[in-house]
């Protein structure tokens, strides 16, 4: 099991970073709060999760331990798989996320893209008092000066038009975003579009 990597990042997309580890270049999809942080040419280091499936290997990368103990953890929720706990942990992140659960709102759920009454019912039932923050937790701290490229990368590959993600990023902030406002600005905007796309 690869469990962290470190190294090179050679690239940062929409939805992926690749990190080029003695010579081998890894790609790893993460939230778009740990994507503002990474740069090409930076050294960086990214906590691990990988996927093993009949027909693929798929690196999750996550800025700590912590995160990525949460993403496995969201996994052991029935109809809840890799990529819906990334989406999850891309709107909610762990602070968001674990006082969602523990407050019952089920509302603050439903907001993540492919998350129905349901699920959202589901992950109140079955993580209530599992998902905790780290003794000292602080939310993270600002990247890049303006992540608002990043925000609109992130609804594109969720769905949307770029037009329509654009105009709903520039709603939900009044300036500069910074990598640790990602987040905040990602659930604004989310809400604001609601379930139409295209």
């Amino acid at each position: 099991m690869i469990s962290q990597l470190t190294g090179t990042v050679l690239s940062v997309g929409a939805s992926a970073v690749v990190i080029d580890v003695a010579g081998v270049g890894y790609r790893l999809l993460a939230t778009p709060a740990t994507l503002a942080g990474l740069h090409s040419g930076q050294k960086a280091s990214l906590a691990t999760h990988l996927v093993v499936r009949e027909d693929s290997l798929t690196l999750f990368g996550f800025d700590d331990a912590h995160e990525r103990d949460m993403f496995e953890t969201l996994q052991s929720v029935q109809g809840v798989g890799p990529r819906l706990a990334l989406a999850l942990l891309s709107v909610l992140d762990p602070h968001a996320l674990a006082t969602a659960v523990a407050a019952g709102d089920r509302k603050a759920l439903e907001r993540v893209p492919g998350v129905g009454a349901k699920v959202a019912a589901r992950l109140l039932l079955e993580l209530g008092g599992k998902l905790s923050l780290p003794e000292g937790a602080s939310p993270a701290s600002a990247g890049a000066p303006d992540s608002r490229e990043q925000v609109v990368d992130a609804l594109v590959s969720l769905g949307w038009q770029v037009k329509a993600a654009s105009a709903a990023v520039d709603g939900a902030s009044s300036g500069p975003i910074a990598a640790a406002d990602v987040p905040t600005v990602l659930r604004a905007a989310l809400q604001s579009l609601g379930g139409t796309r295209g």
